[in-house]
């Protein structure tokens, strides 16, 4: 039976991680800073609970042996630089240190570490792996700093590790503050919301999809050190997305360009995921619209 610990196991990502591994009847363990919230609890699971940026007492969490760990950890929020963006950064880049001191001394087979599309800042779509990054938040900076992190922990000892940078993931039991689930609610409501004017391509990847590629990673021989994009590599404009949501509901009131684009915004941000299709043998099965109208479903 193979053991899995899943750093942030009780988050959206997370807990898809776990289900899927329990469907594969593996030995999990969670390590969060909070227990899971109710809809999120899954049965025969150990959950710990933990401050990964503290090492002594991270330590003493992470007992015996295991065949793989993914740090899905961190927190997701966004702030400007700023007292709170220094306080993410070192969450997220204290985080990976503690956990790579830590496994670096167990025989482990695979650490994957959950990157992110902002890592790329401004850089020309499609972006692929070996495009220049410029991040231009601390979150974006935190996820670049880890990358780079890791990628010397690799070649200095062989660290198993490889990074997936996600683009924009989606899904049943996402988080109500993020783009989609905000979207969805406020349509259902029949509400009136703000938008920006809607031109920015983006690329959303739905979960189902997302974690068959953790999970391929996790069993391929080809990929220590390496950092593969994963992301549904169709770009979609967010006024589609809006107008689709909208019809498929029935009701919803966007008010296109009443909100102002983030300052430094790429305005085509979508990968180039040839390198997963190659390396790893995966690629999305979940069109859009498909994974939409599954996600909305699940709201009424």
């Amino acid at each position: 039976m193979k053991k899995l610990l899943v750093i942030g196991g009780t988050g959206f990502l997370g807990f898809h991680i776990i289900k899927e591994a329990k469907k594969r009847k593996w030995n999990v363990t969670s390590i969060s800073l909070n227990k899971p919230k109710k809809k999120r609890f899954l049965q025969n699971v150990k959950y710990k609970t933990a401050d990964i940026t503290k090492f002594h007492s991270l330590k003493k969490k992470i007992k015996g042996n295991y065949d793989f760990v993914i740090n899905a950890g961190g927190y997701g929020k966004h702030p400007d630089f700023g007292n709170s963006g220094d306080k993410l950064f070192k969450s997220h880049f204290l985080g990976v240190t503690n956990l790579s001191k830590i496994f670096s001394k167990k025989k482990i087979k695979k650490f994957i570490q959950i990157g992110s599309s902002s890592e790329y800042g401004n850089a020309t779509a499609p972006q692929s792996e070996n495009a220049s990054c410029s991040p231009k938040t601390p979150y974006a900076l935190a996820k670049f700093s880890c990358t780079n992190f890791l990628q010397s922990v690799y070649r200095a000892n062989g660290f198993p590790v490889t990074i997936l940078r996600f683009f924009l993931v989606y899904g049943q039991s996402q988080d109500n503050n993020r783009i989609l689930p905000q979207i969805i609610t406020n349509c259902l409501k029949n509400k009136k919301f703000p938008v920006t004017k809607g031109d920015q391509y983006c690329d959303f990847c739905f979960i189902d999809d997302v974690v068959q590629g953790i999970f391929k990673t996790l069993h391929s021989k080809k990929v220590k050190g390496e950092v593969l994009n994963i992301g549904s590599g169709k770009p979609v404009k967010i006024k589609y997305i809006v107008n689709l949501i909208c019809k498929i509901i029935g009701k919803g009131q966007p008010q296109f360009g009443k909100l102002k684009y983030k300052k430094g915004i790429n305005m085509k941000l979508y990968p180039d995921i040839r390198k997963a299709k190659k390396i790893i043998g995966w690629k999305p099965k979940i069109n859009f619209f498909q994974g939409i109208k599954k996600t909305i479903a699940t709201y009424k």
